[in-house]
């Protein structure tokens, strides 16, 4: 059976939602409906709704802009209506913009990562929604690795940052839809607002589909999540952004492989496979990151011959990405302390925890810095259960 998205149930079964209002959308190239056409596209064709304005995350309306490259207002040159960057100088939608406004909606792509910027998009419009007293309606989507795991560090406070905002662990097992439902019920917006909330869910998903057996079309949720397979080890080697090792940016495969000049690619892989880690395999590779305009414009070791491992999922039910990550890091740090060094604060961030960098300068075994947070984890899944809409 298909998935049916968000998207195509609000048009065909729920346009009442939207009929006769002045609506916005929080948007980019990722929200299509099931016949390929896009949701800004179908909404424009609907003489009952006046669309009003558009809201653009990292990487824009259109997806093209670059990793952590800041974008700027704009108006759309087909429609003519107004595109508002919540990725640059503001982050959250101000009054003068939502003016008019009588219904938000959200449709992205998100990819079951803490720290993927659309979640804290999420959060920010919510809560702007929240303070203006208007509707915030959730177009839901697949989360692409799947809805059963939950795994990593639960954000602590002191360490909130856009690429971390919400209290939940790395891989949370959330739809975009549900992490609504508890961003909303937990009282994570601001002075404990709650927005007035209502998720039109996907019809067909179950929790143990990945993308890939929704037959819905692939887009690259941003420049840098070129497939799935991308997708599945992102929350593990996203890690790597808090080193001084190359996360693969620059080359045909960011965040599959990992490498620098200094590291020696057999070593490494072997040292990894040491570990036994379910549902992962590593090879040797060498790669020479270059930047592009469309993808990164920071590649580490620029035009450097770079040796590192690539990772290929093998068993992707059984894959723990971020305990694979920890596993890099504790093994950059064993062979090569002369070379390897950890950002501090970034690495934190990413983490959502002191400890584990911690930790590892310590010389910790990854198993053993996995474990501690398999506590927090359960209490996290209790919580968890309420926002749940798919079996």
């Amino acid at each position: 059976m298909s998935v049916r998205v968000g998207a195509d149930v609000l048009l065909h079964d729920q346009l009442e939602l939207i009929a006769g209002k002045n609506v916005g959308v929080l948007t980019n190239h990722s929200a299509l409906l099931s016949n390929g056409e896009h949701l800004v596209d179908a909404l424009v064709k609907q003489k009952a709704v006046r669309l009003r304005a558009l809201f653009g995350p990292e990487h824009g309306i259109r997806g093209k802009a670059p990793d952590r490259k800041s974008i700027g207002h704009e108006v759309d040159p087909e429609t003519g209506i107004p595109v508002y960057s919540l990725f640059g100088k503001v982050t959250k939608p101000t009054r003068q913009m939502l003016k008019g406004i009588d219904v938000l909606l959200f449709d992205i792509q998100d990819v079951g990562a803490r720290f993927y910027t659309y979640t804290t998009t999420l959060a920010l419009t919510m809560e702007a929604a929240a303070e203006n007293g208007i509707p915030y309606i959730v177009l839901d989507r697949p989360n692409p690795i799947g809805g059963r795991h939950v795994e990593g560090p639960i954000l602590e406070e002191n360490l909130r940052s856009f690429v971390g905002w919400l209290p939940v662990p790395i891989v949370h097992g959330l739809t975009i839809g549900e992490l609504a439902l508890m961003i909303n019920g937990e009282g994570w917006l601001r002075n404990r607002k709650t927005a007035r909330l209502h998720v039109v869910k996907m019809k067909g998903w179950k929790r143990v589909q990945f993308f890939d057996q929704t037959r819905l079309h692939w887009v690259n949720p941003s420049p840098s999540i070129r497939s799935l397979q991308t997708a599945l080890v992102y929350p593990g080697t996203c890690l790597i952004e808090g080193t001084n090792v190359s996360e693969g940016r620059g080359t045909e495969h960011p965040f599959e492989q990992i490498g620098a000049p200094w590291i020696k690619a057999r070593e490494l892989a072997s040292k990894l496979r040491s570990f036994h880690l379910p549902g992962v395999d590593f090879r040797a590779t060498t790669f020479t990151p270059r930047s592009t305009r469309a993808a990164t414009t920071d590649s580490k070791f620029e035009g450097e011959h770079c040796e590192g491992v690539f990772l290929t999922v093998t068993e992707r039910a059984r894959f723990r990405s971020v305990r694979t990550g920890i596993s890099i890091l504790c093994s950059l740090r064993e062979l090569y302390p002369a070379d390897f060094s950890m950002k501090p604060r970034r690495l934190d961030e990413l983490v959502g925890t002191r400890s584990v960098r911690r930790a590892i300068l310590d010389g910790a075994a990854p198993k053993q810095i996995a474990d501690h947070w398999d506590s927090d984890i359960l209490q996290f899944d209790a919580i968890r259960e309420q926002y749940l809409l798919y079996p």
